[in-house]
């Protein structure tokens, strides 16, 4: 498994005074944990996007913080981003213990192809993209997969508990909730149904209106 690093600064700058950090290229951080005390730390933000961009944001990192001894092995708790232009505003790093276990959640990645889908049967519909995932900092996986390639009907789904997982790793959601499911295609509405709510449908070409179609002659007020 791959050893992601990233370095970091310490952080004298707090409150509302981040925004200047944040203009300058920094995301302001802060790291904690069991028998830790916490840190304000600075990221730079494009090294942190690619950290994001390569491994996700359950893996472990080790945090390279200027003056510290040692690396800090963290994963990321919390992840801030602007509602409209969803650039990182601040994240937290959680300091883990690598001999103990952690639970976090991490994404599901669909494998494979939907038979049902292809041949237009249904509409495959994702309606869990992450679960709970209980396993040593090191061992825990950026995704776990969800193979596709058995729903070939409507009402076919993948659940949690079809999700195959390396015995290191404990799956800790429940496992009859659906990850991926078939829905039906969408059926179109009779004319009976639109006619009810008052929309007039086109005549097809050679088909003579219905009476209540043909439009009824202006009355002459002079």
């Amino acid at each position: 498994m791959t050893k992601h690093t990233l370095k970091a600064q310490p952080r004298l700058v707090l409150g509302h005074q981040v925004k200047q950090l944040r203009h300058q290229g920094w995301v302001p951080a802060n790291v904690f944990g069991k028998d830790v005390p916490s840190v304000n730390v600075q990221i730079e933000e494009k090294s942190l996007l690619q950290f994001l961009k390569e491994a996700g944001e359950s893996s472990l990192m080790y945090l390279q913080v200027a003056e510290d001894k040692s690396d800090r092995p963290v994963m990321i708790a919390e992840l801030h981003r602007d509602p409209v232009t969803e650039r990182l505003l601040h994240v937290g790093l959680h300091q883990v213990n690598l001999k103990e276990k952690v639970t976090t959640m991490v994404p599901v990645k669909l494998i494979g192809e939907a038979p049902a889908e292809r041949d237009k049967q249904g509409i495959l519909v994702q309606l869990l993209d992450e679960v709970e995932i209980e396993a040593f900092p090191a061992d825990m996986p950026e995704a776990v997969e969800a193979n596709i390639a058995g729903l070939i009907a409507v009402n076919d789904a993948v659940y949690i508990k079809d999700i195959q997982v390396v015995a290191q790793l404990t799956v800790k959601s429940d496992p009859e909730a659906i990850v991926v499911k078939i829905e039906p295609l969408a059926a179109e509405e009779p004319k009976e149904a639109l006619a009810a709510e008052g929309v007039v449908t086109a005549p097809v070409e050679g088909e003579q209106p219905s009476s209540d179609q043909v439009p009824v002659p202006a009355v002459d007020s002079a």
